[in-house]
């Protein structure tokens, strides 16, 4: 099947070594460091030098070994494991779901993967607040962007991508009618987030609380 154009930059987004949002900080501090290492300023050369390093690590951008494997879920995002059990999902899906949430720290690389190939059948931005993101009512209080994404065989699932105490920006790529193959990147979240799977009961988990996952390598779960 031949690719749309937006498929065909999503996958050589994923080839990048860091997510271009990264590039308007990138660039500047370098210039910045450049500069004032010509003025011979040793102190501000070195702490430029530091944060230079510390925006192009935490944008960012490793490379994957997504599982090619029947059935499997992918983990949308690095992080660690915060919640894991049933609850309602009357916003979107209505219905009660398997939620899976994954706190993403300063430290973790934040791009979001799609966790299996499939097409985006709704998507929604709600402004709201900028609660810690580990604390659980930032699931439904915190600035967030949704996706219900449908497989080819009817499997529906919801995707919440939320901002946290220090993220003040979500980044989405996609738009209702899009594809997406699993593991391709469709967005980040800047500087400390939270991401919010929900699935079908049926689903299988995999994880626990407290593990740490990595987006787009770890399995989440599998369809029974």
């Amino acid at each position: 099947m031949e690719r749309s154009q937006k498929e065909e930059g999503l996958i050589s987004q994923n080839h990048w070594p860091m997510a271009k949002e990264g590039l308007p900080f990138l660039i500047p501090s370098a210039i910045l460091t450049a500069i004032v290492a010509g003025l011979g300023w040793n102190l501000l050369t070195f702490l430029g030098i530091l944060l230079t390093i510390f925006i192009a690590f935490f944008f960012r951008n490793p490379k994957r070994e997504i599982p090619d494997l029947p059935n499997m879920i992918l983990s949308p995002a690095d992080g660690k494991i915060i919640h894991v059990g049933e609850c309602e999902e009357d916003r979107y899906l209505k219905e009660r779901a398997l939620k899976v949430s994954i706190f993403m720290s300063i430290f973790n690389v934040h791009l979001n993967r799609a966790p299996v190939s499939a097409k985006v059948i709704e998507k929604s931005y709600n402004p709201g607040q900028f609660l810690v993101a580990s604390v659980e009512k930032s699931s439904l209080l915190n600035e967030q962007n949704a996706l219900v994404l449908e497989t080819e065989d009817r499997f529906k699932m919801l995707l919440v991508q939320i901002a946290g105490f220090v993220a003040r920006r979500i980044v989405c790529y996609v738009k209702p009618g899009d594809t997406l193959r699993s593991g391709a990147i469709f967005g980040l979240i800047r500087f400390g987030s939270r991401v919010d799977l929900y699935l079908p009961l049926h689903v299988k988990p995999l994880v626990r609380v407290g593990q740490h996952v990595k987006g787009g390598e770890s399995l989440i779960g599998y369809r029974v």
